[in-house]
């Protein structure tokens, strides 16, 4: 289908199959919006889902600048009203009607860049939070205009510290899975600190991965105060999606912490009945006091 033929209607049907196919636990949060700022966030979803699959997948690092190179030529051409592809004319749409910030998509591409030049392997603890502020935080600047969040420093500060939690608490899930694809995002620093090896495999079974993972945490945690500190001066019932996002993944982090730091266990999961009871705090709370924690009952 060339660009001139693909619809409205054809561009929306893609992001929504897009978001499908991921089996995202982000979907959740995006079923909860009204159907137009649902539409939108399919859209930026779809969007980070593309070139994320361009860093991630086989190819070349060539292949993999090029393909990102092209997005970002997408990108220009988005917000010239001219896109070529589905996942563009649904952001074309998107873009315009909550005003998005042209740069976040970019700093998106250049997070994907980050991933596809590499592998990461030991960064720097500036380099691992500028890689967190384009793979989480950016993508938290383009949604909270969606949810209909104010464009104020609060909250800004919201959707970066939330971003930075996330993605710390995804990497400390993940340490075992990326050392398998060759990558490692624990910070060199702290590696260097406990004595671990700076690389992939080396550092899964090094005696001091555990106080590590244990001080990762603890700047997740720090994160996730810094976002819920913010939150008391925002309207929580505008931002549900991502507070479903935060107590999820503050689940994944309580129940690490609560079966310790040890190396060699499985990834840490949620029951979809526990997500549900996440989801149902923030459905029906009437109010959310400032010292009421998200995740009180759901590990």
């Amino acid at each position: 289908m060339s660009a001139t033929e693909i619809t409205l209607d054809d561009a929306r049907r893609h992001a929504a199959e897009t978001v499908k196919r991921s089996k995202t636990s982000f979907g959740a949060g995006m079923r909860i919006l009204s159907k137009e700022r649902r539409e939108a966030m399919y859209a930026i979803y779809a969007f980070c889902r593309e070139v994320d699959d361009i860093a991630d997948e086989g190819g070349t690092r060539d292949e993999k600048m090029s393909g990102l190179a092209e997005w970002r030529r997408e990108i220009e051409r988005v917000y010239a009203g001219a896109p070529q592809t589905p996942t563009g004319h649904a952001l074309k749409e998107v873009v315009c009607r909550f005003d998005l910030p042209r740069n976040e998509f970019i700093l998106v591409i250049e997070g994907m860049e980050m991933d596809a030049d590499g592998p990461v392997i030991a960064p720097t603890l500036e380099r691992l939070l500028a890689y967190t502020r384009r793979a989480a935080g950016a993508v938290g600047m383009l949604s909270m205009p969606v949810f209909g969040a104010p464009r104020t420093q609060i909250a800004e500060d919201f959707a970066l510290s939330l971003g930075d939690a996330l993605q710390l608490t995804n990497i400390l899930r993940d340490i075992e899975q990326d050392a398998g694809e060759g990558r490692l995002y624990l910070p060199r620093e702290l590696l260097e600190e406990h004595g671990c090896p700076l690389t992939p495999q080396g550092v899964v079974n090094a005696n001091g991965l555990a106080k590590v993972r244990e001080e990762m945490a603890q700047l997740a945690r720090e994160k996730f105060a810094a976002a819920r500190t913010a939150l008391e001066h925002l309207d929580w019932k505008i931002l549900r999606p991502a507070l479903l996002m935060m107590g999820v993944y503050e689940t994944y982090l309580d129940k690490m912490t609560a079966r310790g730091w040890a190396n060699g266990q499985p990834r840490v999961t949620i029951s979809k009945g526990e997500k549900l009871a996440i989801a149902a705090r923030w459905f029906f709370a009437p109010k959310r006091t400032r010292n009421t924690t998200l995740n009180d009952d759901a590990s």
